[in-house]
């Protein structure tokens, strides 16, 4: 069967004015959801030599792969028509009740629906890691993300304070913009040089529920070749091993404990470094692109000729199901 058209598509009034050529471009649309998944992801498969297209129209036909942003675009919700399959981008979204197929950042999601699939989330692009002359010197601590994705404990001048007097120093490198002004941000989360741990976690009182999360925190880590804390989540549960390339932590004194821990013992931090840097090699950028592409030959694919062969009444009865079947997820 020949392939169809693979579409990636961005509504017009989202289309970035000026658009990366590739991916290690220091691109600053990369710290966005709809980039991040759309852009990337195009921009890969394209340099590696698979058949599609970047379109700001909604294409007629096709496979048509959108980011859950990208519906605020419109008025009233899209549907696929006779020849059209739909591949949602979920993110952190919920289900889209017209789309056949959804793509998932946490494999845990894949419990809950029938016809979703998880692919991992891209790394950071341009990623810097940590300066190997930096040696065995462990001083700087950080956190790259938006704000709302931090403990608020941790903005604390109380909590900078106890790193202090270990001899540390905090850096919090955050960003409080929405997605749609992503023009505004400083690109600073691609650079570990000069940094010795990173802590994530988002919340010690209440832990959320992280079900729809990736795993992003911990694989910039291993790529980095810095030490990792992260909160109690599914993705990096799924994706890490708890004290073998990462450390877990529930509360505030777990984390100040796992800090000393990391401060006093190189070997740990050597450990969780090497161990990062092997289990990096499942995430890295080509396995992630040859993921998409077996995806795209194995799954869209097959799923789009069935589609297509489907009699319109039948297409839309499935559609009216699945969207009541949604409304309880």
């Amino acid at each position: 069967m020949v392939l169809p058209i693979v579409n990636f598509y961005i509504p017009k009034c989202y289309f970035p004015a000026v658009t990366p050529t590739n991916v290690e471009e220091e691109w600053i649309g990369f710290n966005l959801g709809i980039y991040a998944w759309t852009f990337q992801t195009y921009l890969r498969l394209q340099a590696d030599g698979f058949p599609c297209k970047l379109v700001s129209e909604l294409p007629s036909e096709g496979i048509i792969i959108f980011h859950h942003q990208a519906l605020e675009a419109h008025k009233t919700p899209i549907k696929p028509g006779k020849n059209q399959l739909f591949i949602f981008l979920k993110a952190e979204s919920k289900y889209y009740g017209y789309a056949q197929l959804h793509i998932v950042q946490n494999p845990t999601e894949v419990q809950k629906l029938k016809d979703s699939y998880y692919l991992p989330h891209w790394p950071q692009p341009g990623l810097i890691p940590r300066d190997p002359l930096r040696g065995d010197r462990f001083e700087n601590i950080a956190f790259f993300g938006y704000q709302e994705n931090l403990a608020p404990e941790l903005f604390q001048p109380t909590w900078e304070k106890q790193l202090n007097e270990l001899g540390l120093r905090w850096y919090p490198v955050v960003h409080s913009y929405h997605w749609s002004d992503y023009l505004h941000i400083k690109n600073r989360w691609s650079n570990y040089q000069e940094i010795d741990a990173v802590v994530a976690v988002r919340s010690f009182k209440n832990i959320p529920d992280c079900h729809n999360q990736p795993a992003t925190q911990l694989f910039n880590a291993w790529l980095a070749g810095v030490p990792a804390i992260l909160g109690c989540e599914s993705a990096y549960q799924a994706e890490g091993q708890i004290d073998v390339d990462y450390l877990e932590v529930n509360n505030l004194e777990d984390l100040l404990l796992a800090i000393k821990r990391l401060k006093a013992d190189i070997n740990l931090r050597q450990k969780l470094v090497s161990n990062g840097y092997k289990s990096s090699l499942n995430i890295h950028p080509k396995i992630i692109t040859r993921k998409w592409r077996d995806f795209l030959m194995q799954v869209a694919l097959p799923a789009f000729g069935e589609w297509c062969n489907t009699p319109r009444f039948l297409q839309q009865t499935i559609l009216k199901k699945r969207l009541i079947t949604l409304m309880f997820k």
